[in-house]
């Protein structure tokens, strides 16, 4: 396996309301304009790096908020290569069966984001890591997040590159990824988030251990509302855990206690139970949210039917009294 930390800058719309977004399959929380990388060698410490500069398409003009903590300006920004041309070089830097390692979550999201707007192929990606999981797990933590800048003092590490700039950044990842067992942590990592989730202080065991396991558990972190959450495909798509053909989902239905749930049918192999948990992240005002996929037996498909119904008679209830006249004197 070819393990590269991957840092990425990128610009955003200069309003939410932009018509640009209009012209997008999606919604593009930001436009990259430079991708920084840093092998891996065998020993896992810092290795051979990359850097390249992107012009953006759709963000032109630089946002303040971007330009101050990165100190890119339009002259810079006008100097970069085109995202497809800059995708290409790095995928030949990176070689063949690549794991990308970051630094939280919004890495990924964000060149995923890029390659469907610009409709490329991400296929060559093996996976994703998220380097602040292996940390947590290996000095004691939760599963909140940390910034880069106290891990490298909690290491002792000397601040040698530019903050914020994409190589800097991945350079500086990559030293941290140097002083964890990265072994036992990439063994470890499918079951990170269930680890660090029992260290939560507010952690409630399972309330029916005996209850069916789940076929996955993943976690998705860095969303600014549930409403981007449900946006995010991520959370919202299933493919069926038995043949991978895509499956239909039916409507989100609220349990209270910031639990959702949802029933997805395969025509082959029938359905299935999803569940999204979502809490939030105190450090900066972002949501996390676990997907948990079940096979539906009948009682978890009557389960979910009794609470939609139950949905659907609130909200008429509440359209009944929001629509009832006064009271005449």
């Amino acid at each position: 396996m070819n393990y590269v930390v991957v840092d990425l800058e990128w610009n955003q719309a200069m309003s939410s309301k932009s018509s640009v977004f209009n012209k997008l399959p999606i919604h593009l929380s930001g436009e990259i304009i430079e991708i920084g990388a840093v092998k891996l060698k065998e020993d896992m410490t810092p290795g051979e790096e990359f850097t390249i500069d992107v012009k953006p398409v759709y963000f032109r003009r630089m946002h303040y908020k971007v330009k101050k903590i990165t100190g890119f300006d339009k002259e810079r920004l006008a100097q970069g290569i085109a995202f497809a041309d800059a995708l290409e070089q790095f995928r030949q830097w990176c070689g063949e069966d690549v794991t990308f390692i970051t630094w939280g979550n919004d890495d990924q999201r964000i060149m995923e984001q890029n390659i469907i707007i610009h409709d490329l192929d991400w296929d060559w990606i093996a996976g994703w890591i998220n380097l602040q999981l292996i940390y947590n797990l290996q000095t004691g933590g939760d599963k909140n997040q940390k910034s880069l800048a106290s891990v490298m003092e909690h290491f002792e590490i000397e601040q040698t590159r530019v903050a914020h700039d994409a190589l800097g950044d991945a350079y500086n990842t990559a030293l941290v990824a140097s002083r964890l067992d990265m072994a036992e942590g990439l063994r470890l990592y499918p079951d990170a988030a269930r680890i660090l989730a029992t260290r939560m202080p507010n952690y409630k065991p399972p309330a029916d251990p005996t209850g069916p396991d789940a076929l996955s558990h993943d976690c998705f972190d860095g969303f600014e509302s549930k409403a981007a959450a449900f946006a995010d495909s991520r959370l919202t798509q299933l493919a069926c855990p038995c043949c991978g053909a895509e499956t239909k989902g039916q409507k989100w239905v609220n349990q209270g206690d910031q639990r959702y749930m949802n029933i997805y049918t395969c025509q082959e192999h029938g359905a299935y139970l999803v569940r999204a948990k979502f809490r939030k992240c105190k450090e900066d005002n972002t949501w996390l949210a676990n997907k948990l996929v079940y096979e539906a037996d009948e009682a978890m498909q009557d389960f979910y039917k009794t609470k939609a119904t139950q949905a659907r008679r609130r909200g008429r209830g509440h359209t009944r009294r929001k629509n009832r006249p006064a009271n005449k004197q």
